[in-house]
């Protein structure tokens, strides 16, 4: 197996880690940033665009995970790579979004 095996798998994770945020927060009906506000991940999104943005993040991680190469359980250094990928980008994400947030009212 090539590394672009593991690339995938590490983009993979990164994907359906980052579309947990906007589809939550715009199932929960919450305005939340991506990167179509203005300015582009600082600015608020609407919950539907959120939905959408995060379904979409969702399917290209499923569209990663299995339809480059042959996806398994057993393979545990894809595993080990899909969960870096998610885990880096969350460890971003909450960095990020704990900044954008600061400034911002509290949801009631």
């Amino acid at each position: 197996m090539g590394v672009w095996i593991y690339l995938a798998r590490f983009f993979a994770g990164a994907f359906l880690a980052n579309g947990i945020p906007h589809y939550v927060s715009g199932t929960l009906g919450r305005p939340f940033p991506s990167p179509f506000a203005s300015p582009p991940g600082k600015g608020d999104s609407s919950p539907i665009v959120n939905v959408l943005w995060g379904a979409a993040n969702v399917a290209i991680g499923y569209l990663l995970v299995y339809h480059v190469g042959y996806f398994e359980m057993s393979h545990t250094r894809e595993l080990l790579a899909t969960g870096a990928g998610g885990l880096l980008t969350s460890l971003q994400l909450a960095r990020h979004f704990g900044t954008v947030q600061q400034g911002k009212p509290a949801h009631t």
